[in-house]
């Protein structure tokens, strides 16, 4: 089962920054405080992941943007995702014990029909998703119904968010980096300490909502993403509609200029300059006739030729 990545420390600050005492959180979660402070300090406690919908509905933080999952869940992550423990399920299939859920979980035996529908509502996905992840419970690969393969989450809005969502869906194969492992990787990419662990502890948790642009150009870098996943919705809009004035441009004859001085009153990044180029590039070596006109000489009128 690729269980959630719980990171005790994250939860502390996430709280902190929320403004939020251990006993708020503990009589959201429903858990002593004790288990609060037991969950947030240096030790082998952790929350049983039934627990974690509650304790991020708690800090007001999205279930997979604060504990992330890497992979695609089975049957026994659907029924944590929906904050039950196993012997509840009995309620819900209308059977004597838990044992139908059970037996599914563990790969042994798949469950009846008639019991699908009744945990698909109770685990608030489609039967569809709920039928995908008990293949996976027997050890089949089964793609996420209707996304292709990629998962559901909706797509992040703040910063956090999008630091969140990049350490919950690009890094699969490993533990997800520290935030002294993001700083460096940042100010190595601005070649000067521009951030350090608690400024990207910060803006993870939304204690910031804001970075100077080299801090989020060195975050795109590191992550391997296009600079504009991290503009705002108004500037990465602007770039959008800059670069299709661009291609309209090229069309037109006039890409020549835009290497020289972009377009627009801001112009365009360079990088993304250099992508139009190429596309324009790639375009005249695969179309000859798509050459640039040059304009008419000097007293000559368009359209006549010398000779």
């Amino acid at each position: 089962m690729p269980a959630r990545h719980f990171d005790r420390a994250r939860v502390r600050a996430v709280r902190r920054a929320a403004e939020l005492s251990q006993g708020d959180v503990a009589a959201e979660v429903g858990v002593a405080v004790s288990s609060i402070a037991g969950w947030e300090a240096d030790g082998p406690t952790s929350p049983d992941p039934e627990k974690l919908p509650a304790l991020a509905r708690a800090l007001g933080k999205n279930l997979d943007a604060l504990f992330p999952r890497a992979g695609l869940p089975d049957l026994a992550d659907l029924r944590c995702d929906a904050g039950l423990y196993r012997y509840e399920t009995a309620q819900i299939t209308g059977t004597k014990s838990a044992g139908p859920v059970t037996g599914a979980e563990q790969g042994v035996r798949r469950l009846k029909e008639r019991y699908v529908p009744a945990l698909a509502r109770a685990y608030g996905v489609s039967t569809e998703v709920l039928l995908a992840s008990q293949e996976r419970s027997f050890g089949n690969e089964a793609r996420e119904p209707g996304t292709g393969g990629s998962g559901g989450s909706a797509m992040p809005v703040s910063l956090g968010e999008k630091i969140d969502y990049l350490l919950g869906n690009t890094r699969r194969d490993a533990e997800p980096p520290t935030d002294q492992q993001i700083a460096d990787g940042v100010n190595a990419s601005a070649e000067a300490a521009v951030v350090d662990a608690e400024g990207i502890s910060a803006l993870r948790t939304g204690g910031r909502t804001g970075a100077p642009d080299v801090v989020l150009a060195g975050l795109a870098d590191y992550f391997g993403v296009s600079r504009l996943f991290f503009a705002s919705d108004e500037e990465a809009v602007r770039q959008v509609v800059e670069g299709l004035k661009a291609l309209a441009a090229f069309k037109q004859g006039s890409i020549s200029a835009l290497a020289a001085r972009g377009l627009g009153d801001e112009g365009l990044p360079a990088d993304l300059i250099a992508e139009i180029t190429r596309i324009a590039e790639e375009f005249q070596n695969t179309n000859p006739a798509a050459e640039p006109r040059k304009p008419p000489e000097p007293g000559r009128p368009p359209g006549h030729s010398a000779g």
